[in-house]
C-alpha cells in the first residue's frame, strides 16, 4: 500500500491516521468499501462505485454513520484522488493501480495500492476453479449485497477462490468476484438474491445485455448445473474479466476467449463513462 491517503478530502500520511475517527469501522465493521481501477490517473466506472456506496449507507442509516453528502459527490473524489496522486512521487499523475474508498464512522478515506501481481498473468492464462464452499450464505441474506468492512469471511477463502454456494446449492458468487457461465445459449450469473454482490462489471454486463453474441440474463444458477458450462469467467473491477479454463474438473477451452470479448467491452464502456 502506497502512504498517501485522503481522509475527507484531505491529503495525508498513512501513519498520521488516528483509530479513533473510525473506531466503529475497525471494531464493528460498521462501513462500507469499493474497490476500483485507477488507469493513468483515471480512476474507472467512479460514478457508480459511489452509487453503490451510497445505497450501501441508505439502507442501513442506523448502524453506520455517514458522512456529509458532499464528500461522496464524485467531483469531490476525483479531486481527492488527485491530489493524492499528485502528491506522492511514486504514484504520479498518471498512476495506474488500485483505488480503494472506506466509509464510516462519517469519513471517506482514500487508499492505493499496486495491481497484484498475478493479474498480469491472469488475463492470457485465465485460473482454474477447483473447490466449492457449500451453504456459504443463505438466501436472500441482504448484507452479502453490501460490501461491508467486515469482510473477514470473504478475505479468509481467496487463496482457495471457491465457488460459494447457499444453503440450497445454488451458485452465488466468489470470494472477490462475480460469476459468469456460457450455458443454454446465455450468459448467466445469480441474482442478488442468491446472494451475491452487485459487482459493478457485473452491473455494466447486465446492462450491455450481450457479450460475444450471448444474451446476458441472472438467474439462479444451480450448482449441478455447471457440468454444462461450455465456457465461463468471473468478473470485478479490478481485473474486470478472468477466464476459467478448467471449472471443477471440467476443461473449458473457450473461457479465455470469451473472457476477452467481455474484458474488451468492459475497457470500452469505462473510458465511455470516463
Amino acid at each position: 500500500m502506497f502512504p498517501t491517503v485522503s481522509v475527507d478530502g484531505v491529503v495525508q500520511r498513512w501513519e498520521e491516521l488516528r483509530l479513533h475517527d473510525f473506531a466503529q469501522g475497525f471494531f464493528f465493521g460498521a462501513g462500507f468499501f469499493t474497490t476500483l481501477r485507477i488507469d493513468a490517473g483515471q480512476p474507472r466506472f467512479l460514478a457508480r462505485h459511489l452509487s453503490r456506496l451510497r445505497g450501501s449507507l441508505e439502507a442501513f442509516p442506523v448502524a453506520v454513520r455517514a458522512p456529509p453528502p458532499a464528500l461522496l459527490h464524485e467531483d469531490a473524489v476525483r479531486e481527492a484522488l488527485r491530489r493524492c496522486l499528485a502528491a506522492d512521487a511514486e504514484m504520479g499523475p498518471r498512476f495506474t493501480g488500485v483505488g480503494k474508498l472506506a466509509v464510516s464512522d462519517g469519513h471517506v478515506l482514500c487508499t492505493f495500492r499496486p495491481f497484484p501481481p498475478e493479474l498480469e498473468a491472469l488475463h492470457p492464462q485465465g485460473r482454474e476453479l477447483d473447490g466449492v464452499e457449500p451453504g456459504a450464505y443463505r438466501r436472500a441474506e441482504r448484507t452479502v449485497n453490501h460490501k461491508g468492512l467486515a469482510y473477514f469471511r470473504q478475505h479468509a477463502l481467496i487463496p482457495r477462490l471457491p465457488v460459494l454456494t447457499n444453503e440450497a446449492s445454488e451458485v452465488c458468487e466468489l470470494p472477490t468476484a462475480n460469476l459468469f457461465v456460457q450455458i443454454d445459449g446465455a450468459l448467466v450469473t445469480p441474482p442478488l438474491s442468491a446472494p451475491c454482490l452487485p459487482g459493478i462489471a457485473r452491473a455494466v454486463l447486465l446492462a450491455m445485455a450481450s457479450v460475444d453474441g450471448l444474451p446476458v440474463v441472472e438467474r439462479v444458477l444451480p450448482l449441478q448445473d455447471l457440468s454444462r458450462a461450455q465456457a465461463c469467467f468471473y468478473s470485478n473491477a479490478v481485473a474486470l474479466a478472468v477466464g476459467v479454463p478448467k471449472l471443477l474438473g471440467r476443461e473449458l477451452p473457450d473461457s479465455l476467449k470469451l473472457a476477452e470479448r467481455a474484458r474488451a467491452a468492459l475497457e470500452a464502456r469505462a473510458v465511455r463513462e470516463g
